[in-house]
């Protein structure tokens, strides 16, 4: 059976997600810190093609472990969804040092050390999709939220440059980019990315784009 594994999964766009992969006969393994948490959501998802991981994505060793163990009980991972982020608020003159690279290890290491654990799999099948689920502050960097912006803007490259590697090998790897709040009941509602998520993973090896923008017209 194949597999979507989903990282930083909680309420919002990861379960929808997770719904949306489900319906179409995948597997789900979800994966986040918060063990409680993703136990709740399995439970509200409601099936037993879901199984959960407590990984914080900071944690390199722990991510490793993980996606060895994910593959080892539910086999290859077909399509990874990285949803985990970390936003600590400051303009740049607050910003703690360290608080820019606490935010970088789960912004933009860990979808790297995620992504290097499922890559050798989808290569020797010829496929895969890898969705990084980017921000507006990319776009448009707000100085109130400097270290999200730094390490959403380095997300999309990241994704940019998997997609010039892998892309050639049948891999479609990049970012689908939300520039707007996620609410439900409005454009974007975590369905409607999820839709959105769904979309990139169904364009064919010909017309692969590394950038899904979700963005509401005006």
């Amino acid at each position: 059976m194949s597999v979507c594994a989903i990282v930083g999964a909680g309420a919002g766009i990861s379960q929808s997600a997770a719904k949306k992969f489900l319906d179409r006969g995948y597997d789900i393994a979800l994966v986040a810190r918060n063990s409680e948490k993703l136990a709740g959501l399995k439970e509200e998802l409601g099936n037993d093609r879901i199984t959960t991981w407590s990984c914080d994505a900071a944690d390199m060793d722990k991510v490793f472990q993980t996606f060895t163990e994910i593959q080892e009980c539910q086999g290859p991972v077909e399509v990874l969804i990285y949803n985990a982020y970390m936003a600590v608020p400051g303009r740049v003159t607050r910003l703690k040092p360290s608080d820019l690279r606490d935010t970088l290890q789960v912004n933009i290491t860990g979808a790297l050390a995620a992504a290097q654990q499922v890559i050798p799999k989808m290569k020797a099948a010829g496929k895969g999709t890898i969705i990084l689920t980017g921000g507006g502050f990319a776009l448009a960097p707000f100085q109130g939220m400097t270290a999200l912006s730094v390490g959403k803007a380095g997300l999309r490259a990241l994704a940019n440059c998997m997609h010039q590697e892998l892309g050639p090998l049948g891999i479609h790897a990049g970012t689908v980019t939300v520039c707007g709040l996620v609410k439900p009941g409005t454009f974007y509602s975590p369905d409607a990315i999820a839709d959105a998520f769904l979309a990139f993973h169904d364009q064919p090896a010909d017309a692969f784009d590394w950038e899904m923008m979700f963005k509401e017209a005006g």
